[in-house]
């Protein structure tokens, strides 16, 4: 039932119990979501002390590495934001507030859309989010040490494919999550220093 894995997890024994009290139900779709879901859960946790060693309160690196992907000016919509975090409008201004009385992040009018306000990084935001992001990608990979490179690669091509075959769902944040380009207007030339 295993294959090579000798130890079982809790999800095991979920599937067991169901199996045992619903024997009519194929309740193999646990093996699937429930580790995901726990995975989830477990992942965050070991991500969030590396985050607030560097000083970033829960949620403030999505946003600033957000920022920091999108390159120079490091300026998206506000409106992105919400699509991107995959939290409601009002948990992204909370979080957007936070960051800027934090000096992290700042506002201003978007010049393209007289409703719309710009989301850019600060000199100290910026700093912040390359400080943070070595050892947060060290992280990353002691928690994933337990796999081969050719397990995580294998690992990631399924769950990209889990995630894009999923039934449309209005909310859903990975079907929102496709950042419209960075604010570029009033753009200097590209810096070819190095960050």
């Amino acid at each position: 039932m295993f294959g090579a894995m000798e130890e079982r997890d809790g999800v095991d024994r979920m599937i067991e119990q169901w199996a045992r009290e619903r024997p009519e139900l194929d309740v193999s779709p646990i093996g699937v979501i429930g580790r995901i879901s726990r995975l989830s859960r477990e992942l965050e946790a070991r991500l969030e002390p590396v985050y607030r060693a560097h000083g970033l309160e829960h949620g403030w690196h999505d946003v600033l590495a957000t920022l920091r992907r999108s390159g120079p000016p490091y300026r998206l919509r506000a409106s992105d934001f919400t699509r991107t975090l995959m939290i409601t409008s009002s948990g992204a201004t909370k979080r957007l507030d936070r960051l800027e009385r934090a000096g992290l992040i700042e506002r201003s009018p978007d010049p393209h859309d007289r409703r719309g306000t710009l989301i850019g990084l600060t000199d100290k935001g910026h700093a912040a989010i390359d400080a943070v992001t070595p050892p947060h990608l060290d992280n990353e990979r002691d928690l994933l040490s337990s796999l081969t490179a050719e397990e995580r690669e294998q690992l990631a091509d399924l769950l990209r494919k889990l995630q894009l075959g999923l039934p449309g769902h209005q909310t859903s944040p990975s079907r929102q999550s496709q950042v419209s380009s960075p604010d570029r207007s009033s753009e200097a030339p590209p810096s070819t220093g190095s960050t």
